[in-house]
């Protein structure tokens, strides 16, 4: 009977306190037997865990919008690569000239209300021909950073998790192509491969490799000599496993915001190609190709050269600054 009645004494307390935030949350009572009451502290369970979930993914969204909120050069970098992503996708939004057929008799006009950029030696309106080249510029940046992302994150995993002489050969190879200029790497590149954007990208892509593999390999020591992995390790987890679902992950974050900044050099490099030559030919509304054609007529038409210089580096420095922020939110 001692043994009965210290059971009850104990056990008492616990079914009333779980009862009653079960009648609060659900309205069923614990007042039942033992077994009904461990069912009760079950529900509790999964019904605290369904309150404070979906309220804590709330405030990290609204405390995210409050930082972009309360940086207005965010908000202006923002809005301008949204813009910029509309006019690739749907450029006849924002202009109604052809971008590739000029009217010969307005040519050369300068900045108007009729030609907001002006027009070039043939009469084509300036800011269609801009419009219509971002999809080029913009297509061609994505293209190049996913050949860095992917082929240096790969070489980057690989011999931070192998170690060894396979790190050892695998950094030395990464060592010598990190001393060779990027845009002399990349033009070498494209004269193996051929002209054009998709090629251009290609190439600017493969001379960020040697960047993104020295940071994931970074990254991945790091995190692997953390004590969770080794607790994952020692419990008998297999090492495919632990890289893919832990090493993995963790070791992407400073990779992805290094991406972001990527994405505004690679447009910077694309329009640097396109202006020299190794681009998209004409009379394809490519950035670079745009600057390279009006700087024969830098002296009587300045329009032909500065506008399209000025929307390659307000681009730029949009993705740098939301670069930077992504940088900054995820250390």
């Amino acid at each position: 009977m001692r043994i009965d009645e210290l059971e009850q004494n104990v056990l008492t307390p616990v079914v009333d306190v779980v009862g009653g935030v079960a009648v609060a949350a659900d309205g069923s009572s614990l007042a039942g037997a033992p077994g009904e009451a461990g069912t009760g502290r079950a529900d509790v369970g999964s019904a605290a865990v369904g309150t404070t979930t979906s309220p804590g993914r709330a405030g990290r969204i609204a405390r995210r919008l409050r930082e972009i909120l309360r940086s207005p050069s965010l908000v202006l970098s923002w809005v301008i690569i949204a813009l910029v992503i509309l006019f690739a996708v749907v450029p006849q939004w924002f202009t109604g000239y052809n971008p590739i057929a000029g009217v010969p008799a307005e040519k050369l006009q300068a900045p108007s209300l009729a030609h907001l950029f002006g027009t070039d030696a043939l009469g084509r309106d300036l800011l269609a021909r801009v419009i219509f080249g971002a999809v080029h510029s913009l297509s061609g940046a994505f293209l190049a950073v996913s050949v860095g992302l992917v082929a240096g994150s790969a070489i980057g995993v690989i011999a931070g998790s192998a170690g060894g002489i396979l790190d050892d050969i695998l950094m030395r190879v990464v060592d010598v192509l990190l001393s060779i200029p990027g845009l002399l790497l990349s033009l070498s590149i494209i004269i193996l491969l051929g002209f054009g954007t998709t090629n251009a990208a290609i190439a600017v892509g493969i001379g960020s490799i040697a960047a993104f593999a020295r940071l994931s390999r970074s990254e991945v020591v790091r995190v692997r000599r953390t004590d969770y992995i080794e607790a994952s390790f020692g419990s008998g987890a297999r090492y495919a496993k632990v890289l893919l679902r832990h090493v993995l992950p963790n070791s992407l974050n400073a990779v992805i915001g290094y991406a972001a900044l990527q994405f505004g050099v690679a447009i910077l490099a694309i329009s640097t190609l396109g202006f020299l030559g190794y681009g998209a030919p004409p009379p394809t509304p490519e950035w670079g190709l745009l600057i390279a054609e009006g700087r024969n007529y830098v002296a009587t038409s300045w329009w032909l050269t500065t506008f399209p210089g000025l929307v390659v580096v307000i681009v730029v420095l949009a993705a740098n600054r939301i670069s930077s922020s992504l940088g900054r939110n995820r250390s």
